[in-house]
Formats: structure tokens, sequence, C-alpha cells
């Protein structure tokens, strides 16, 4: 029988908790990576302050997560643009869109990492000679994105040299019941462990379609770069706090 104390208990239900403990294997990933660029000012209304947008590029991941800790078998995508914090030396990719297949991951997304995960049906398939990854919500498909079928071999690399999208930057905001915010920050994360079993690239397109619950059509494409196909394997560990904007408006009251 599970532990039933409550300074015990790190998630509910304790009996059949919806996500496994950190660090979380992700084992056989594939990942269908795209890169455009979109109007700068489009991009910049989607970054909380006090991050800075560093270019007009935005990067697309469409995942199937074929053996994921207790998640098993399930698809996810993200949205993300290239971001720094001032005064920190710290850059990487925020996220302002997310949408996968899993209600388990969707969990740990919000309730860790603070990432905005919503529910969705993402997909990526190989379609002759095309890889196809599409993200579908209400019906309708928000992201279509295509790249060759493994036309070059690729180095990790060449993708982290477009926009460096390890650091992942998020704003995590929870609400306390008693309708007060009980944590409003900016988090990060970086995979751990991470083995390429191969990469490709090619050339990419990208279809946006709108839809008010996913709202992917804000960042329109107005050129596009390139396209990688990778398959690997990471682990999910803990984060950190960034950015702690309830101690920061604490100590500004203070002041």
């Amino acid at each position: 029988m599970p532990d039933s104390d409550p300074n015990s208990i790190s998630e509910t239900p304790f009996d059949s908790p919806l996500y496994p403990s950190f660090p979380m294997q992700m084992r056989n990933v594939e990942i269908l990576t795209v890169f455009y660029r979109t109007e700068v000012d489009a991009a910049r209304r989607l970054i909380p302050a006090p991050l800075e947008l560093m270019s007009d590029i935005v990067i697309i991941h469409i995942y199937h997560m074929h053996d994921a800790d207790m998640f098993g078998d399930y698809y996810e995508s993200a949205v993300q643009l290239p971001v720094a914090l001032p005064g920190t030396g710290v850059s990487g990719a925020y996220s302002p869109y997310l949408y996968l297949s899993s209600v388990g991951a969707v969990a740990v997304g919000r309730e860790i990492y603070g990432q905005p995960k919503k529910g969705g049906e993402p997909r990526l398939e190989v379609r002759g000679d095309l890889f196809v990854g599409t993200v579908r919500r209400n019906g309708i498909d928000v992201i279509t994105a295509t790249m060759p079928y493994k036309l070059r071999r690729a180095e990790l690399s060449q993708m982290l040299e477009i926009s460096d999208f390890r650091t992942n930057i998020n704003l995590k905001v929870i609400n306390g019941v008693d309708g007060k915010i009980a944590i409003r920050q900016l988090t990060a994360r970086r995979f751990e462990n991470v083995t390429v079993r191969e990469c490709w690239t090619g050339a990419a397109t990208v279809e946006l379609r709108p839809n008010a619950q996913a709202p992917v059509y804000k960042l329109p494409a107005r050129e596009m770069m390139a396209g990688f196909y990778w398959r690997t394997d990471f682990v999910l560990p803990w984060g950190r706090v960034l950015h702690d904007y309830l101690t920061t408006e604490a100590g500004d009251d203070e002041a």
C-alpha cells in the first residue's frame, strides 16, 4: 500500500500517480524540427518580460515518443522562440505553445516546468518520400510541416547553429485555491544524457491554420529556413527557477 502521509506525497492521486518520479527516460524519440522566419513584432508579443526576443526565428518540433517512462507511446509538439534573460547569461528557447496527446505528459509539463501544454493530436509519419508532421486541435490541422525523407545526413550541431533550443524556458503560473497567484516564475530545464541515433536535413515547409484554441497562426511563416529529422534518447531532469516574479514584486513593495 502507498504511504498516505501527506508529508510524503509529491503527486496525486497518491495511489495511482499521473506521472513518474524524475528523472524520466525517453527512448527512441523521433523528432521533425523545422525553422522559419516570422514577423518580429508578432513574436515579441508572445514573450513575457524580462525575457528578450533574440531573433525572428520560430522553431517547431513534432515528436513521436515511442517509449517514455510510464507514458508509453504518444505524440507531442512544441513551438519555440529564441530568447535571453538580460544580466544572467542565460539564453534558450521560450515555449508559447505546446500540444500533445498524453494526459500525463500535459500534467507533468504544466505542474513541474510550467509549460503551457494543452491537449491536441500531433502526428509524425512518412508518406512515400516525405516526412509529414501535423498538429490537430478541434478537428483542424493547425500545423502541417513537411521535409524530404532522409535526403542529406546532418549533425545536431547544424540545428543549434540556426538556433540553440537546448535550454527550454517557460512562464510558470499557478493559482492558489484562495484566488491569489501561488507561483509566478520563469523556469528552465535542459535534456540530459542526450544520444542522437541519426539526423537528416532538407528543405522544409510549414502551413499554419487559424484556431482560437491553438493560435499558432499568430507566428506567420515569412521565410522557410531548414528542416531536420532526428532520432534520439534523452532524460527529463528537474529544472530550475530563473526569475521569481512574486519575490521581485515583494521586494519592490518593501522598498
